[in-house]
């Protein structure tokens, strides 16, 4: 994904215009709507630097309910959303932090981390925009009426994120009723850490990142809501055998596939039936799959 083309500088200059923020509906938050449910890629990170908060704006300015971010844990046991294990891509860590490589995500302070430059690496314009904690993250997706699709990183290298992340979710209200039932998914590539979350808050939906073999799929079916694989990996048929289950919650396992940016494949996916595809471009996939 190239966000330097001509393209894209338009849409950029387009999001930065001022316009409103659309508020999430409720056939946006079920899926009512035609076509499969669009969510944006660790925000519209096409179109601005991922997994911040002017990510999450430029979604909300798009029209777009679903964001999708990564959580991990700091030195300290605070979640921050970065997907990288290490801050060398994304931030400034190397120049601000010499000497301290790989520039792992969990040797570095919840303060250390803040004072690290997320945006500047996209462009420009985004020069101070921070690696977000859960709690702001949260906080921007709720004031633009936004629903978040979680993905808990590489948990076996945090022990207890999954309560941590709980915690926060808690402390921010996003464990309520209303949130849990339309406006909250929980997912990882790791099935203990799906398992963990299911455990402690059997009323949280679930998604599990991979695509399992038709013949283990029930045993997923167990402890989780979705299974949501790479574009890859999939088929008219794989999609249906997992559909033909019923999840956790007694409702049938969903789709999400991962990560279509052009208009060719997402009208491919949402041939194949996919319930919703997770994409950096979620405007250019929208108008592909309405």
């Amino acid at each position: 994904m190239s966000a330097r083309t001509a393209t894209t500088s338009t849409a950029v200059a387009a999001l930065l215009a001022g316009c409103v923020l659309l508020p999430a509906t409720r056939a946006q938050a079920e899926g009512h709507e035609p076509g499969p449910v669009v969510l944006a890629h660790r925000g519209a990170s096409a179109y601005a630097p991922e997994n911040t908060l002017a990510a999450v704006d430029a979604a909300a300015r798009l029209g777009i309910a679903w964001v999708e971010n990564d959580v991990q844990l700091t030195r300290d046991g605070v979640p921050v959303v970065v997907h990288d294990t290490s801050l060398r891509r994304t931030t400034d860590a190397e120049e601000v932090y010499p000497g301290r490589a790989p520039w792992a995500v969990e040797d570095f302070t919840a303060a250390e981390i803040a004072e690290l430059d997320a945006g500047s690496w996209f462009g420009e314009r985004f020069t101070g925009a921070g690696v977000p904690t859960l709690t702001q993250y949260l906080r921007r997706v709720e004031r633009n009426r936004q629903n978040l699709l979680l993905e808990i990183k590489s948990p076996e290298t945090y022990p207890g994120i999954e309560r941590e992340t709980l915690r926060v979710l808690r402390a921010e209200g996003w464990l309520d009723r209303a949130h849990v039932t339309h406006r909250l998914v929980v997912q990882s590539f790791g099935a203990e850490s799906v398992k963990t979350v299911h455990a402690r808050r059997p009323d949280v939906v679930t998604g599990f990142l991979g695509t399992p073999s038709p013949a283990d799929l029930p045993s997923y079916a167990a402890f989780t809501d979705q299974i949501n694989p790479s574009y890859t990996t999939i088929d008219a048929g794989y999609v249906a055998a997992v559909q033909k289950l019923k999840g956790a919650h007694g409702r049938p396992l969903r789709v999400n596939t991962w990560t279509v940016n052009d208009a060719a494949k997402a009208a491919e996916v949402a041939g194949f039936g996919v319930d919703g595809v997770i994409t950096d471009t979620p405007d250019v996939v929208r108008d592909a799959t309405r």
